[in-house]
Protein backbone atom coordinates (compact mmCIF):
# COMPACT_ATOMS: atom_id res chain seq x y z
CA UNK A 1 0.00 0.00 0.00
CA UNK A 2 1.15 3.57 -1.10
CA UNK A 3 0.59 5.74 2.20
CA UNK A 4 1.09 9.48 2.82
CA UNK A 5 2.03 10.69 6.03
CA UNK A 6 2.06 14.42 6.30
CA UNK A 7 4.10 15.73 9.31
CA UNK A 8 7.97 13.94 10.11
CA UNK A 9 7.62 14.67 13.87
CA UNK A 10 7.50 12.06 16.51
CA UNK A 11 4.05 10.84 15.57
CA UNK A 12 4.97 10.54 12.06
CA UNK A 13 8.66 8.84 12.29
CA UNK A 14 6.89 6.69 14.80
CA UNK A 15 4.33 5.89 12.18
CA UNK A 16 6.48 5.60 9.32
CA UNK A 17 8.48 2.96 11.26
CA UNK A 18 5.91 0.84 11.63
CA UNK A 19 4.57 0.94 8.17
CA UNK A 20 7.93 0.21 6.52
CA UNK A 21 8.53 -2.55 8.80
CA UNK A 22 5.33 -3.85 7.62
CA UNK A 23 6.53 -3.67 4.18
CA UNK A 24 4.38 -0.75 3.07
CA UNK A 25 5.16 2.04 0.86
CA UNK A 26 5.71 5.91 2.69
CA UNK A 27 5.95 8.82 1.23
CA UNK A 28 7.01 11.66 4.41
CA UNK A 29 6.02 15.47 4.24
CA UNK A 30 6.47 18.10 5.98
CA UNK A 31 6.55 21.89 6.39
CA UNK A 32 10.32 21.73 5.83
CA UNK A 33 11.17 19.65 3.27
CA UNK A 34 14.61 19.15 4.59
CA UNK A 35 13.54 17.56 7.69
CA UNK A 36 11.27 15.40 5.67
CA UNK A 37 13.72 14.33 3.65
CA UNK A 38 16.20 13.45 6.57
CA UNK A 39 13.32 11.64 8.50
CA UNK A 40 12.65 9.21 5.40
CA UNK A 41 16.36 8.90 4.86
CA UNK A 42 16.57 7.64 8.50
CA UNK A 43 13.65 5.65 8.12
CA UNK A 44 13.87 3.93 4.96
CA UNK A 45 10.83 6.04 3.27
CA UNK A 46 10.65 8.45 0.54
CA UNK A 47 10.12 12.29 0.81
CA UNK A 48 7.97 14.67 -0.94
CA UNK A 49 8.87 18.28 -1.79
CA UNK A 50 5.40 19.43 -0.89
CA UNK A 51 1.90 17.78 0.31
CA UNK A 52 0.09 17.91 -2.60
CA UNK A 53 2.88 15.50 -3.99
CA UNK A 54 3.12 13.13 -1.01
CA UNK A 55 -0.74 12.79 -0.95
CA UNK A 56 -1.34 12.68 -5.32
CA UNK A 57 -0.77 8.85 -5.53
CA UNK A 58 -1.23 7.60 -2.11
CA UNK A 59 -3.86 4.82 -1.44
CA UNK A 60 -3.67 6.41 2.25
CA UNK A 61 -3.29 9.38 3.95
CA UNK A 62 -2.01 10.13 7.63
CA UNK A 63 -2.30 13.38 8.81
CA UNK A 64 0.40 13.38 11.54
CA UNK A 65 0.37 16.90 12.87
CA UNK A 66 -1.29 19.10 15.36
CA UNK A 67 -4.81 19.76 15.88
CA UNK A 68 -4.17 23.51 14.51
CA UNK A 69 -2.75 22.54 11.85
CA UNK A 70 -5.65 20.49 10.08
CA UNK A 71 -7.58 23.53 9.00
CA UNK A 72 -5.04 24.68 6.43
CA UNK A 73 -4.38 21.16 5.22
CA UNK A 74 -7.71 20.53 4.68
CA UNK A 75 -8.13 23.71 2.19
CA UNK A 76 -4.95 23.54 0.74
CA UNK A 77 -5.67 19.75 0.12
CA UNK A 78 -9.02 19.93 -0.55
CA UNK A 79 -8.95 18.85 -4.42
CA UNK A 80 -5.98 16.35 -4.13
CA UNK A 81 -8.01 14.26 -1.34
CA UNK A 82 -11.26 13.78 -2.77
CA UNK A 83 -12.19 9.81 -2.57
CA UNK A 84 -9.15 9.16 -0.68
CA UNK A 85 -9.27 7.45 3.17
CA UNK A 86 -7.64 10.42 5.44
CA UNK A 87 -6.62 9.34 8.98
CA UNK A 88 -6.81 11.73 11.38
CA UNK A 89 -4.09 11.03 14.88
CA UNK A 90 -4.80 14.26 16.35
CA UNK A 91 -5.89 15.30 19.98
CA UNK A 92 -6.82 19.14 21.07
CA UNK A 93 -3.66 20.43 22.78
CA UNK A 94 -6.04 21.59 25.92
CA UNK A 95 -9.07 20.10 25.95
CA UNK A 96 -12.08 22.41 26.60
CA UNK A 97 -15.46 20.10 28.08
CA UNK A 98 -17.76 23.44 27.39
CA UNK A 99 -16.24 23.38 23.78
CA UNK A 100 -18.77 22.50 20.86
CA UNK A 101 -19.08 18.75 21.59
CA UNK A 102 -17.46 17.27 18.75
CA UNK A 103 -14.20 15.90 17.57
CA UNK A 104 -11.42 17.08 15.79
CA UNK A 105 -12.13 14.19 13.65
CA UNK A 106 -15.93 15.00 12.80
CA UNK A 107 -14.48 19.04 11.93
CA UNK A 108 -12.18 17.56 9.61
CA UNK A 109 -14.64 15.88 7.88
CA UNK A 110 -16.65 18.64 7.52
CA UNK A 111 -13.63 20.52 5.94
CA UNK A 112 -13.04 17.65 3.72
CA UNK A 113 -16.77 16.39 2.41
CA UNK A 114 -15.28 14.28 -0.33
CA UNK A 115 -12.93 12.57 1.62
CA UNK A 116 -13.23 9.81 3.70
CA UNK A 117 -12.07 10.57 7.50
CA UNK A 118 -11.25 8.21 9.93
CA UNK A 119 -9.71 8.61 13.26
CA UNK A 120 -7.29 5.92 14.52
CA UNK A 121 -4.09 5.96 16.52
CA UNK A 122 -4.42 8.74 18.84
CA UNK A 123 -4.96 7.13 21.98
CA UNK A 124 -1.48 5.60 21.31
CA UNK A 125 1.89 7.35 22.36
CA UNK A 126 4.65 8.04 19.27
CA UNK A 127 6.53 5.07 21.79
CA UNK A 128 3.69 2.57 20.96
CA UNK A 129 2.98 3.36 17.39
CA UNK A 130 6.46 1.71 16.71
CA UNK A 131 6.32 -0.80 19.25
CA UNK A 132 2.51 -1.98 19.31
CA UNK A 133 3.56 -5.06 21.90
CA UNK A 134 3.81 -4.61 25.49
CA UNK A 135 4.98 -7.78 27.50
CA UNK A 136 3.72 -9.98 24.50
CA UNK A 137 0.64 -8.63 24.24
CA UNK A 138 -0.75 -6.68 21.33
CA UNK A 139 -2.23 -3.09 22.38
CA UNK A 140 -5.36 -1.81 21.11
CA UNK A 141 -6.14 0.16 17.79
CA UNK A 142 -8.96 2.02 18.26
CA UNK A 143 -10.69 3.48 14.97
CA UNK A 144 -13.85 5.46 14.27
CA UNK A 145 -15.28 6.24 11.13
CA UNK A 146 -18.74 6.57 9.09
CA UNK A 147 -17.57 4.94 6.06
CA UNK A 148 -17.78 1.70 6.58
CA UNK A 149 -14.93 0.31 3.63
CA UNK A 150 -12.84 3.21 4.90
CA UNK A 151 -12.94 1.79 8.33
CA UNK A 152 -13.17 -1.81 7.49
CA UNK A 153 -9.57 -1.02 5.45
CA UNK A 154 -7.61 0.90 8.50
CA UNK A 155 -9.01 -2.03 10.90
CA UNK A 156 -7.26 -4.40 8.48
CA UNK A 157 -4.22 -2.26 8.58
CA UNK A 158 -3.81 -1.94 11.81
CA UNK A 159 -3.69 -5.88 12.38
CA UNK A 160 -1.37 -6.43 9.90
CA UNK A 161 0.81 -3.40 11.87
CA UNK A 162 0.55 -5.72 14.94
CA UNK A 163 -1.98 -3.52 16.57
CA UNK A 164 -5.40 -5.40 18.18
CA UNK A 165 -8.10 -3.49 15.98
CA UNK A 166 -10.82 -2.50 17.71
CA UNK A 167 -14.23 -1.32 15.85
CA UNK A 168 -14.70 2.06 17.94
CA UNK A 169 -17.86 2.84 15.85
CA UNK A 170 -19.09 5.80 13.90
CA UNK A 171 -16.77 9.21 13.53
CA UNK A 172 -18.91 10.58 16.81
CA UNK A 173 -16.78 8.10 19.19
CA UNK A 174 -13.64 9.82 18.58
CA UNK A 175 -15.23 12.26 20.85
CA UNK A 176 -14.56 9.39 23.47
CA UNK A 177 -11.19 8.27 21.59
CA UNK A 178 -9.83 11.88 22.36
CA UNK A 179 -10.81 11.86 26.09
CA UNK A 180 -9.28 8.39 26.28
CA UNK A 181 -5.66 9.75 24.53
CA UNK A 182 -6.47 12.93 26.96
CA UNK A 183 -6.77 10.29 30.18
CA UNK A 184 -3.72 8.95 29.47
CA UNK A 185 -1.66 12.44 28.30
CA UNK A 186 -2.74 13.65 32.22
CA UNK A 187 -1.08 10.29 33.48
CA UNK A 188 1.89 10.90 32.26
CA UNK A 189 2.28 13.97 33.10
CA UNK A 190 2.26 13.01 36.59
CA UNK A 191 5.43 10.84 36.26
CA UNK A 192 4.73 8.31 33.80
CA UNK A 193 6.87 6.20 31.59
CA UNK A 194 5.12 7.33 28.03
CA UNK A 195 4.78 3.67 27.57
CA UNK A 196 1.15 3.25 27.90
CA UNK A 197 -1.52 1.71 26.41
CA UNK A 198 -5.02 0.68 26.44
CA UNK A 199 -5.43 -3.60 25.95
CA UNK A 200 -9.23 -4.14 26.60
CA UNK A 201 -9.68 -7.44 28.65
CA UNK A 202 -13.19 -9.25 28.89
CA UNK A 203 -14.73 -12.72 28.41
CA UNK A 204 -14.33 -12.14 24.47
CA UNK A 205 -10.91 -10.10 24.40
CA UNK A 206 -8.26 -12.37 22.35
CA UNK A 207 -5.50 -11.80 24.32
CA UNK A 208 -2.32 -13.64 24.07
CA UNK A 209 0.45 -13.07 25.92
CA UNK A 210 4.24 -14.70 25.73
CA UNK A 211 4.46 -14.22 29.84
Amino acid sequence: MKVAIIGAGNVGQALTTTFTRAGHEVTLAAANPEHAREAADALGASAAQSNAEAVSDADLVILAVPATELGDIASNLERELTGKVVVDVSNRPTPDPTGPGTSIAEELQVRLPKSRVVKAFNTLFASRQADPVVAGVPVDGFVAGDDEQAKTEILDVLDGLGFRPVDAGPLAAARTLEGMAWLNINRNLSGGSWQDAYVLVGPDADIVSDN
